[in-house]
């Protein structure tokens, strides 16, 4: 997800098979955005913190594109991510057919 002045602030570890899959994974994210908790780590390898959202499976639904120097400005972006994520319009996405709807390359975020 980027923010208005086109910086990335949030990535999906989480590969989807077809464009609508993650379309319906935003907003499905979009849709519970006020009540998102986030878990703040230290990053493993460096300096820094990470806020991450704990998926369902065994990888985080959704996590900051980059580490903190400080916790307080993590949580301070995560804050600014549900905002963001939040003032997304709902996206009217086609049924799915047996193999995906066919989005153009346009019709993605």
């Amino acid at each position: 997800m980027k923010a208005p002045n086109g910086r990335v602030v949030a990535v999906t570890p989480a590969a989807y098979e077809t464009a609508g899959e993650a379309e319906r994974g935003f907003d499905g994210l979009r849709a519970v955005a006020d009540g998102l908790t986030a878990r703040i780590t230290h990053v493993r390898d460096g300096i820094g913190w990470i806020w991450v959202i704990p998926g369902s499976r065994t990888l985080p639904e959704v996590r900051s594109s980059r580490a903190y120097e400080r916790y307080a400005t993590c949580q301070n972006a995560f804050r600014r991510f549900v905002v963001l994520l939040a003032k997304q319009p709902a996206l009217e996405l086609p049924e799915l057919s047996e193999r995906g709807p066919s989005l153009r390359t346009s019709d993605v975020r």
